[in-house]
């Protein structure tokens, strides 16, 4: 059988899971679905899937562990899918509101998926009042971030009402069965001999690059001749904002419990660059000065607004254009959001400064960020440390380097179809964590931005409150930077 093993990267994604942490990203999908439709929309969408599935090889995969748990597991072909297990279909109650809708996403997405077959879940759903079909997608971090995520919309999605024809599979890769199969064991996907080999490798590559790494790192605060050293400066300016290494405690730098509660929420597109354009700042920037307003608001009401500006997590996709590989290439940078400031327009200029110090550190020492590592027992001593650090509520106690994340990742500009139902909105739902329990994710889809609130539902219980403050920040911003 052949095997792939996971890189150091795509495999931690699986040791920091526990039951209180699930380690998937999912998708919230609007349809307005095909006129004239007579099958409902589930089995309707079921054998568009079926037809489409081949051309996402993740999709048949599970993973297999090495021996004893000594280095990473790998990805093994599954030969038969349960579809049943991985297609499923709900409906809301009446009166099907979007307050229903996301209750239900909440709970669907606070359920870990099962390892024991390929790590991926969808739900399409029904009953919404407004008649549009749903479809709640979710796929293991260990399998896919935000680019490769865009790789499967490309197999799912048309750019017009007709779908493409797309090749059948070959006879022996079939892999959609109604039936359910039990899930068989494997062997695992290195020996001994191959497990002390990868160790000896990552550790050549490690001393291969330390000289880039080195030069990198000189370049970064050396400069060259009769140039002013970017990553320096940037870590100076970074410093003084900084009084201390820690962000100020909030709600959000709490321990996380199993449950979730979510909120989706749009955006004009084109009102966020107008900001930005009359800002001169980066679309991200709007994007973080919305989260900003809203943040200050939502806290400020609770009494719970620090005097010191919340800092936020900011993932940086390092995928190259046109890299359609189903794995994750990323890395972060921590960027203050300015909470503390009262004015709208000076709240952008701080965020814009910050940011622009943050990514030019983090683009300093873009290559010297591990993609991959390994050591004897990761897979068991990492889980490990993972239970622990949950279980013992040292997030309650020691200090955070963020209080949040804001993640932003571009979307298709042009309207999509799947099985011939009109895309009209994409949410994200993401991954909130242990001293992070609120994650806010953006993807622009044609002319709108689709927000996705994922957090803890102890730390964030009115997440929806804050989604409605993201609209009303929005509409401040844009009238303290671009006018009336």
């Amino acid at each position: 059988m052949e095997t792939q093993q996971l890189s150091g990267i795509d495999a931690s994604f699986l040791y920091l899971e526990t039951p209180e942490t699930p380690m998937h990203v999912a998708g919230l999908t609007y349809f307005e679905l095909p006129q004239g439709l007579e099958s409902n929309f589930y089995q309707h969408f079921r054998k568009f899937f079926e037809s489409r599935l081949h051309t996402i090889p993740i999709f048949s995969k599970r993973l297999a562990p090495s021996l004893y748990d000594l280095d990473h597991p790998g990805w093994v072909d599954e030969p038969v899918l349960d579809l049943d297990y991985h297609l499923r279909e709900t409906a809301l109650p009446a009166p099907g509101t979007e307050e229903q809708l996301e209750e239900v996403i909440s709970r669907l997405h606070a359920n870990t998926l099962d390892r024991s077959r390929p790590l991926w879940q969808f739900y399409v759903i029904t009953g919404l009042a407004s008649g549009q079909g749903v479809l709640y997608s979710k796929v293991h971090h260990a399998a896919i971030d935000g680019g490769a995520g865009m790789a499967i919309n490309k197999a799912l999605y048309d750019v017009s009402a007709t779908p493409r024809d797309v090749p059948p599979p070959p006879p022996k890769t079939i892999a959609a069965s109604t039936a359910p199969s039990s899930p068989t064991a494997v062997d695992p996907v290195k020996g001994v001999a191959d497990i002390m080999t990868n160790m000896m490798r990552q550790q050549i590559k490690l001393w291969q690059a330390a000289p880039d790494i080195v030069n990198s790192m000189t370049s970064a605060f050396l400069g060259k001749p009769g140039e002013t050293p970017k990553a320096l400066s940037a870590l100076q300016n970074l410093a003084s904002q900084l009084p201390t290494l820690s962000a100020p405690r909030t709600p959000f730098n709490a321990t996380i419990t199993r449950e979730r509660s979510y909120a989706a929420r749009t955006i004009s597109l084109a009102d966020a660059k107008a900001i930005a354009k009359a800002g001169g700042a980066k679309l991200n920037d709007v994007v973080m000065a919305i989260c900003s307003g809203a943040l200050r608001r939502y806290l400020q009401e609770k009494g719970q607004l620090p005097d010191k500006p919340l800092i936020a997590g900011v993932p940086i996709s390092l995928r190259e254009p046109g890299d359609t590989r189903q794995n994750n290439q990323v890395s972060g940078m921590l960027c203050q959001i300015a909470t503390d400031i009262a004015d709208p327009a000076e709240r952008l200029r701080a965020i814009v400064k910050s940011s622009t110090d943050s990514k030019q550190l983090a683009g300093a020492f873009r290559d010297t960020v591990p993609q991959d590592f390994a050591f004897v027992g990761a897979p068991i001593l990492l889980q490990l440390i993972m239970l622990i650090y949950g279980r013992s509520g040292l997030a309650d106690k020691l200090p955070m380097p963020m209080n949040v994340t804001i993640s932003n990742v571009p979307g298709p500009p042009m309207a999509l179809y799947c099985a011939g139902a009109k895309v009209t909105a994409l949410h994200p739902v993401s991954i909130p964590a242990h001293g992070a329990a609120l994650n806010i994710t953006v993807q622009s889809y044609m002319d709108a931005l689709n927000f996705g609130l994922t957090a803890d539902r102890r730390a964030v219980p009115d997440v929806a409150r804050l989604g409605d403050y993201l609209v009303d920040a929005a509409a401040e911003l844009k009238k303290a930077v671009v006018g009336g």
